[in-house]
């Protein structure tokens, strides 16, 4: 048996995404150990995943942080890894490598970098999708692939019978309007016109509810909508993604929510201004599909609303 090492950081879209990459490392290594990097936010959630047997911290802490970058750095040296697959494939985890395996190649440290094709720049090689991405990464590293272009993140959900019994909660429409403060290009402005048409059109059939984030709680009561949280706060990862699963329709802005919507093969509806678009991120399925326009201002409830009475 040998040490596998995956890298993935983050974010919560971004770990629904490699949820099928992970599944394909395990399963081409069943008879390893397969240990993942991640990050606070995800430490625990990784530990629910039934293709990782070992979770292991990165703080991230700045790279002049010796002290830390030293300690994380015989952390890893000690687990004798046979390969690393880096699914994040970022600056720092590039970082990582040069001080682990300098002259690794894609056999032992698979990475976006190690496995660029030779007729191609990283600059072009990026323009394709998410996920076709990943399939690359990893058919180039050796491993079959069945899972990758199409990622199963229902591992993450959790029983949320209690929460669903507090707030009574049967047939519901799920909103998530909110974005990070950043990334305003992503947010749709018209949520509460759209709440009136679907209520004036469905009546009490379906609750209307937005399950918003730690900072988004504040912002929530702007939204016509039934705030759902746990004991006044927000839901966790595994909550919120059985929330997700249990609705009848989602409804959001491109964020982690929408993602993790799209990989639970649960019905919904994405909407995308000129920030990127829907074939990047990997995020249309048989069940979620995207509105792709110039401007998200410009883009109206009336046409959001044909869109979701035509999915539902």
């Amino acid at each position: 048996m040998s040490n596998i090492l995956i890298i993935k950081h983050g974010s919560l879209g971004d770990i629904a995404q490699a949820s099928g990459a992970i599944q394909d490392i395990f399963e081409n290594h069943k008879n390893d150990q397969i240990y993942l990097l991640t990050t606070k936010p995800y430490f625990d959630l990784f530990k629910k995943n039934p293709f990782v047997q070992e979770v292991i911290l990165d703080k991230r802490l700045p790279r002049y942080n010796l002290i830390y970058l030293y300690f994380l750095m015989r952390e890893l040296k000690k687990h004798n890894f046979l390969k690393v697959f880096d699914l994040q494939n970022s600056s720092r985890t590039n970082f990582y490598k040069n001080i682990l395996f300098p002259k690794a190649d894609k056999i032992v440290w698979s990475s976006s970098v190690t496995t660029l094709p030779l007729d191609i720049n990283k600059k072009e090689f990026d323009k394709y999708s998410v996920l076709e991405r990943f399939d690359y990464q990893l058919k180039e590293s050796g491993l079959n692939t069945s899972n990758t272009l199409k990622p199963d993140f229902n591992w993450a959900s959790t029983d949320i019978s209690e929460i669903k019994n507090f707030y009574k909660l049967d047939k519901y429409i799920l909103l998530f309007p909110f974005c990070s403060p950043h990334l305003m290009i992503k947010k749709w402005p018209h949520y509460n016109k759209l709440i009136e048409k679907i209520s004036n059109k469905y009546g009490d059939e379906y609750k209307i509810i937005t399950a918003p984030g730690p900072t988004e709680i504040n912002d929530a009561k702007n939204i016509n909508a039934t705030t759902i949280l746990d004991n006044n706060k927000s839901l966790n990862i595994s909550q919120l993604t059985a929330l997700i699963k249990k609705s009848s329709f989602v409804i959001a802005n491109d964020t982690g929510p929408a993602h993790i919507t799209a990989h639970t093969g649960t019905r919904g509806l994405t909407l995308f201004g000129k920030h990127t678009t829907a074939y990047k991120v990997s995020i249309e399925r048989e069940s979620f599909k995207a509105i792709e326009v110039s401007d998200l201002k410009n883009l109206s409830a009336e046409k959001v609303f044909e869109r979701l009475t035509n999915l539902l």
